[in-house]
Order: C-alpha cells, then structure tokens, then sequence
C-alpha cells in the first residue's frame, strides 16, 4: 500500500504530521489537487522513497504500490530563539540547500533547471550571512565549480603554478586578459646540437584566438634570453619550428657502454604508433682524451654499433635486426661530449640495443667513458591539434636557462572574439577584448560550449549590456581550465558584470541588476487572485554580514587579493566572504562588493501573489508596481469617468495625510500610465490632473476598465523586482523582492 505524508515540522518529523493513502496509479501533483493543495505557504521539500524530486518532475512521478511520498517544511530564519537556535536553524537550511534548490526557486530565485545552481547557492549564503535574491552572491570558496579534475588549476593555485601535462583535463579557455602557464600540448624532449643541450617544448595557449602580450620565464620578459626562440602558432596552424610528435623511452638514462655487451632492447615507440626516425643521445661525461706526461691531451677513440628491429604491438619481434650505425668519434678533450644521433628508417615500431665495440681503457689517465643517455622516436604522424592557439619552444641549456626554470613559462594573453553589431552583425576578424557579453556569447556558440544558433539567443539585450558595462569599466578575465557547465560559466561570466543570464521561450537572455524607474506592470487588488499576496521577510540577526571580503585575482601583482568594504555607516566586525571570479581589478571589486553590502542591507521583503495572464507580462528582473490595502500600499480601484482635468474613481481615495499625492494608471497593453500628480475635488471619489494624460483611460463595459493606484507621494505603489514567473493552471504566480533605490546609491 502507498503512503503518503506532509510533515509540518521538519525538527520532529512525527509530530504535526497529516497522513495519507494515495491512489495507486495517480502522480504526485494529482495526489495533491485531490487535497486541494494548490501550493504550499512554506518552502516544501517532496521526498520519494526518500529521494528528492523537483517540482517539475512532481507532474510525471507515478505512485505506485510501494511508493513513500513525504512532504516536508522547511525551517524559516529570524526571530527570537537565541544564538543556538539560529545555529541550528542555520545549518538546516544549508543541509536542505542542495536538495531543495528546485522546490523554493520561486520564494528565493529563478526557476527550473537554469537556476538550480544559483538557489543552492543563495539558500546556503542566506542562511549564514549574505542575501541578494536577484543576482545571487558569488560563493565564497572556490571560484570555479570543479568537477572531477585530476589534477589543480596552473592558474589558480599558487602551488601548482608552473607547467605540465594536465593528462585529462579540459583544454584552457581563457577570457579578457590574463596570466596562464600554459599546459604541454606534447611531450617536452631534449637534443644535442654542437655539445649543446636544446630543449622543444610545446605548450598550448588555450582554445580560440589571442592576443600574446607578454611571453615571460617567470617574472623576466622572453626577451632577456636570448639562448630561446619561439613561434606561436594559431588555431588549425602547423609547428614548423620543431617536430612534436616525439616520444622519449623511459628506461633508457644513462646506461653505460662496455666492450661487446649489449645495452637493451629497449622499445622505442609505444603501441598502435609508427615512427621513421630513431634518435640515440651519446654522453661522454669525462670527454675524450689521454694524459700525456707533459700534461697535454691526445687522441682518444670509442666505436659503438646501434641496431634495431621491428615488433608488433605485442613486442614481438616481426623482423631481424638491421645495423642503424657502426659510429666512431675521435677527440682530444676533457670536457664532456654530448651527441644525438638520427637514424631514418621505414615506419613501424622498432626495439633498439646499443654496444661498444672497442675495449674501454681503464687508465686514470684515460677519459673514454660512454653512456647511453636517450632513446627517442619521431612518430610518423602529422598532429592535428584543432582550434587552439600553441606555443613553441627551443630553449639552449645555458647558466641563464636552468632546467626547472624552463618550466616556468607563462603568458599573458588577451583573448580575441568576433564581436556582434545589431547593424553590421558579426566582425569578419577576431579582435581583442575583456568584454563580459562577447565572452557569454562565445561560451554559448562555441564548440567547447552550447553550439547555439544566433535565433536562440537574445543577441540585442547582450548587445545593451555591453555598452552598459564598457562605459562603467566592468569587464571579465578568467581561465577555465576546470569540467563545469555551460550555465555555471555563463553565469559566473555574467556575475562580474552584476548581471544574471535566464531562459524564456527557449531564448537564453540576461538581465542586469541595475536602478530601474519605469515599471512594466501595475498590480493591484484589481487582478492580484485574492488572499493570494504574501510578504516574508528576511530578518536580520546576529550572524548577519555587515561588510562584504572581496576575493580577485590582482592583474599587477598576477596574484590572488582581498578587498573588504562595508557601507559607509557600517563597521567590519563581521564580513561575508565571496570569492569574484574573473575580477583582476581592485575599483570593479570594491564596486561590486558596495553593491553586494547594499542588497544584503535593503533587499530583505520577498513578495508572492497571483494574477491571471497578464503575469505573463513582466520577465525575469523587471520593475513591477504593486498597489494593495492589505500591507498599505496606496489606494486603487476603477476609473469610471474622465472628462480632463476630473478622474471619477470607483473608490473613494483619502487626502488627509497631506503632502502631493499621486496617481497611477494601468494601460490597455499593462503598462504603467504616470504617476501623474493629482488634487483634491469636491468628493473622494475624483480627482482633479494637474496635466493632461497621454493616454484615454477606458471606462467602458466591453472589457476591464483602467486601473488606478492612488498615494501620497511614492507611496502610490511599491516597486519590486521580479524573481520568477510560474503558470498555475488559469493563473500566473509571480515572485518578487520589494525594490530599494539604496542598492544602488552606494555605486551607479
């Protein structure tokens, strides 16, 4: 038998508990129109045999037979209780977070998959220390979300800070301007040329086009060493500076050479690969020479063979052992001799062995020692690395250029993206940029992101932004070297630029958190559902922030920093700390942390109501006015007559409280006509405009009148910002957050 149960408390879940036996066969929604459960009027968890199921998915889950349904409240912060109970509180909320992103979406957040993320994390700051429900802060650990990496970030964490192979890991995408110790895009080898070491390392930049402004070993500029040169190669381009495709075998480090001895078979190509060029590294440490008795040095020679034969795959041998060199070298030196050797061959796999064929004179006044320090192969292969960006490397060993040096080389690099114009649309040329909406839009077409066609985005409204944010000198730069989804990059792209991105009608949008002074819509007990508006707020306690950390990567110093900022009548005793990714400028962190200290301050009343379809009509942050009796909010009714200047209401309107009083009115389309200043009449049921309307308000029968919302002052409406918009049924659900100019008065 199935069961059912809403749990009240969620503290002692068997106590206050309603029980139920659903009807097997029917979904989870359907049990709940059965008990005429609309919705809940506290955040509710939904627990399938004890596993959580988002309010979207509550529609398609079927009861069945043996199928435990629990419904849980969770708990509300504020209020008495002592420091404990708020502790206690606290932790709840954060435990429930990751659980119940999707089921209180629409009291804290957006709503459905694209804001999952962004609940988690707002449930979780706002019940610590930090609240700003339109553009959730920024987490306070690490910048990016890091999914399964093997291996820390190069960029990021200052002990890995150098380069390597990152085996597994994504390829680096970096945005705006930025430091990065690039990764190997193959395997760095070294050769001897002239008793000189040089060392060929390919590193990779990262995926697209950049701007290379600084190729540095470490803190010294490329150009202090001569003993490099380089060659950067763009996206689909060919490495003509060195062969890359060069394997080293491992077991071959130095073995010395003895009479008639062989040394190996060593493979020399690992599986499934082919080459047509072995090389050998020869090292006589001692040099080359004899001591004569007048203290002179003479000729000394040392002859080796090479040979090598191919094998399968397996390391079968598949042929006989061919001679690839009988080698001589003769030489009057102490100073040690390096040599590499190339032997072209027919492409396959091939074992290698080496032996001396002379005797090694064991005189201390004989240098003749030789040693096998390499073996390498050349694969037989033309690598196709794809739409990155490398750079090579020749590096000559000197005492200017040591080994471990050498894998310290960084960059600092501007990325290029093609910019969009709503007249000249896309740029034919890729051009250098730290732009936040032509990073969005690349995370969203590219081929390591969404791959979107220019029809599903809103291509306009992040061309606005994008003028907003150059003006104001916001921009983004950062490295995605970590697995993360396209909608944590975007989102935490857009939050350097105190914007939010959203999906309506399949069309990814942004919207940016910015003073807005026109509302889209007036709502009023004229088509606010009634008993349907409710107010929670979020009130402050002990542990609530009264400044804000700030957490940037610094682009002087190229180093993480910190910035704390607190409102001006505030202290900074206790700060929340969030961490910006993609920050590199101290003025953009001090803005956004004055912003963030300013939300968490005046944005604490969250409001819900319903209406019919002209819900439909705001979208995702925008500025909406509401006008009710219940909280006080002004006065509204019906305009029945206008013959200018009189306006006849349809309820009387009270001037009593003096001051200029003003009055609203709602168009045919929704939007807001005004506020337009008004005078007492000879009845409460008129009043007298102090200028004409600049529209006809309809006050006939053939459909709804023009609303009105009548106060003094701004008092005629309150104004909230809108958080999501959910259909219920024949109704719109809409949540928002009572607006407060003051957000924005810290930093315009």
């Amino acid at each position: 038998m199935a069961h059912a149960a809403i749990h009240h408390n969620p503290f002692y879940l068997h106590h206050n508990v309603e029980r139920f036996e659903p009807v097997i066969g029917q979904s989870v929604r359907a049990f709940l129109d059965d008990q005429d459960i609309v919705e809940f009027n506290k955040p509710t968890i939904c627990l399938v045999n004890g596993d959580p199921v988002l309010r979207a998915d509550w529609a398609i889950t079927i009861i069945e037979e043996t199928t435990i349904v629990s419904f849980i409240a969770l708990p509300q912060g504020g209020g008495g209780g002592g420091k404990i109970l708020k502790t206690v509180l606290s932790i709840a909320v954060m435990i429930a977070a990751p659980y119940v992103a999707g089921a209180i979406a629409s009291t804290l957040g957006v709503t459905s998959a694209i804001g999952t993320a962004l609940i988690t994390a707002g449930v979780t700051l706002a019940g610590t220390a930090l609240v700003n429900a339109l553009v959730p802060p920024p987490s306070p650990a690490s910048a990016v979300n890091n999914y399964n990496a093997t291996s820390p970030s190069p960029t990021y964490s200052l002990q890995a800070q150098g380069n390597k192979a990152r085996l597994g890991e994504p390829i680096p995408v970096i945005y705006g301007r930025h430091i990065i110790y690039p990764d190997f895009g193959s395997t760095p080898y070294a050769e001897f040329e002239n008793n000189e070491q040089y060392l060929y390392q390919l590193h990779v930049i990262g995926q697209g086009y950049y701007d290379l402004e600084q190729i540095r070993i470490e803190d010294t500029p490329i150009s202090s060493f001569d003993e490099i040169t380089y060659e950067i190669v763009e996206p689909n381009g060919t490495v003509t500076l060195f062969d890359t495709e060069v394997t080293t075998a491992p077991e071959v480090a130095g073995q010395e050479l003895f009479e008639n001895e062989e040394v190996g078979p060593f493979i020399a190509n690992p599986a499934e690969t082919l080459t047509n060029d072995l090389a050998i590294d020869i090292v006589l440490p001692r040099g080359l020479y004899y001591a004569t008795d007048n203290g002179g040095l003479s000729n000394r020679t040392v002859t080796w063979d090479v040979e090598a034969r191919l094998i399968d795959d397996e390391g079968n041998a598949t042929g006989s052992w061919i001679t690839l060199g009988s080698e001589t070298l003769t030489d009057a030196t102490n100073t040690a001799i390096r040599k590499t050797y190339h032997y072209a061959v027919s492409s396959g796999r091939y074992e290698v062995k080496a032996t001396r064929t002379n005797v090694k004179d064991e005189s201390a006044r004989v240098g003749n020692d030789i040693t096998w320090q390499a073996l390498k192969a050349h694969l037989d292969h033309v690598p196709d690395y794809g739409a990155v960006t490398l750079l090579a490397m020749r590096m000559k060993a000197t005492n200017n250029l040591s080994q471990s040096s050498a894998r310290l080389v960084n960059v600092i690099v501007t990325r290029k993206l093609k910019i969009w114009d709503e007249i000249t649309g896309w740029s034919a040329d890729y051009q250098p940029t730290s732009s936040i909406a032509w990073a969005c839009l690349d995370i969203l077409k590219s081929s390591y992101g969404s791959e979107l066609e220019d029809h599903r985005i809103d291509l306009k409204s992040f061309h606005a932004l994008d003028q907003i944010w150059s003006a104001r000198g916001d921009t983004f730069s950062g490295v995605f070297d970590a697995k993360l989804t396209v909608w944590d990059a975007v989102t935490q792209v857009m939050r350097c630029g105190r914007a939010v991105p959203f999906l309506q009608g399949g069309i990814v949008r942004c919207v940016r958190d910015e003073i807005k002074t026109l509302p889209v819509a007036l709502f009023s007990p004229r088509n606010i559902v009634k008993n349907s508006l409710s107010i929670d707020y979020v009130m402050p306690g002990e542990d609530t922030a009264d400044s804000i950390t700030v957490k940037y990567f610094n682009h002087k110093t190229w180093k993480p920093d910190e910035i704390t900022v607190s409102l001006p009548d505030s202290q900074t005793e206790k700060p929340a700390t969030v961490a910006l990714f993609g920050s590199t400028d101290k003025d953009h962190a001090i803005r956004e942390g004055l912003y963030m200290a300013a939300a968490n301050r005046y944005r604490r009343r969250l409001v819900n109501f319903k209406t019919e379809l002209e819900g439909l009509i705001p979208t995702y942050g925008d500025l909406i006015a509401l006008n009710h009796d219940m909280p006080q909010w002004g006065q509204s009714g019906e305009i029945i007559a206008y013959n200018h200047p009189v306006l006849t209401l349809s309820e009387p309107v009270d001037f009593t409280d003096g001051g200029t009083h003003y009055i609203g009115l709602r168009n045919v389309d929704g939007s807001v006509s005004g506020p337009w200043e008004v005078s007492t009449s000879s009845n409460d049921r008129s009043v007298i405009l102090s200028s004409e309307l600049d529209f006809e308000p309809y006050i006939g029968n053939a459909q709804e009148r023009t609303h009105f919302a009548f106060g003094v002052g701004e008092a005629w409406a309150v104004f909230a910002r809108v958080m999501s918009i959910r259909p219920r049924g024949d109704e719109i659900e809409i949540n928002a957050v009572i607006e407060n100019n003051l957000v924005h008065s810290a930093d315009q």
